[in-house]
């Protein structure tokens, strides 16, 4: 989780320059609903605060969570939106085929039997209904005590959703090293700020060395890097896929 998302004060267009990662996923979001007929049910599995509620105004949308996390755990640390289905992610109380759309972003990498929870929202899906499914590559330790796997690979993909039933399975990293340098390059600069402790504030004449390379020149130039120089993505923070359950 990107440290900008934690911060409210931040303005917008500081967030898109400096949180791709979370900015990505959003777009990418947005675009997957906006092709999704208008009432189609959709349910957003391990929703928290349900940051894209709004993009499926069209649809019947409905959530699932298990709600053990703290408020400031969750995006925007805004607490847990409406939930309409409590319960562990390998038995959501909802009928087999129920659903057009599942939704399900950043959850995977929480759950302690992952493959389960994909078998468990091919069940609830309509033959030929959409899966929207992102999860990291490679973070930090987040939402802890609940943050079970380091990421999911291209490969782990391509094996378990066909066995649980999906097909014409598309994979899309999000951005490559450069954009993740971009990142953490930003989350240094926060971690040490010199107004974070007294030892920061030894470590400060460095600090404003480095903040003009971290804060500008880094994101000015990762763009036009990590299109032309990073083909195979291979340090990417994550990936974005879509899959159809088989009819």
């Amino acid at each position: 989780m990107c440290v900008l998302n934690r911060r409210r004060w931040i303005p917008t267009w500081l967030r898109e320059i400096y949180a791709f990662n979370s900015t990505a996923r959003t777009k990418w979001v947005a675009k997957q609903a906006a092709n999704v007929p208008a009432n189609s049910k959709v349910l957003d599995v391990g929703a928290g605060s349900s940051p894209y509620r709004a993009f499926f105004d069209h649809c019947e949308f409905k959530t699932h969570d298990f709600v053990k996390l703290e408020p400031e755990q969750l995006w925007g640390r805004q607490g847990y939106s409406q939930i309409d289905y409590v319960s562990d992610i390998k038995s959501i109380p909802v009928d087999d085929n129920t659903f057009d759309v599942v939704l399900c972003t950043e959850v995977l990498e929480h759950v302690p039997e992952p493959i389960l929870a994909v078998k468990e929202i091919s069940r609830i899906l309509k033959p030929g209904g959409l899966l929207l499914l992102t999860a990291p590559l490679g973070s930090g330790l987040h939402q802890e005590p609940y943050h079970f796997y380091g990421g999911y690979t291209p490969y782990w993909y391509e094996k378990f959703l066909p066995e649980t039933g999906f097909e014409q399975i598309k994979i899309v990293p999000n951005g490559g090293f450069f954009h993740h340098y971009r990142q953490e390059s930003m989350r240094f600069l926060m971690l040490t700020a010199p107004w974070r402790g007294l030892v920061q504030l030894f470590w400060a004449p460095f600090w404003f060395l480095y903040f003009a390379w971290g804060l500008i020149w880094i994101p000015l130039w990762a763009s036009l890097l990590d299109r032309h120089m990073d083909k195979k993505k291979g340090f990417t923070v994550g990936y974005h896929v879509l899959a159809i359950k088989n009819v």
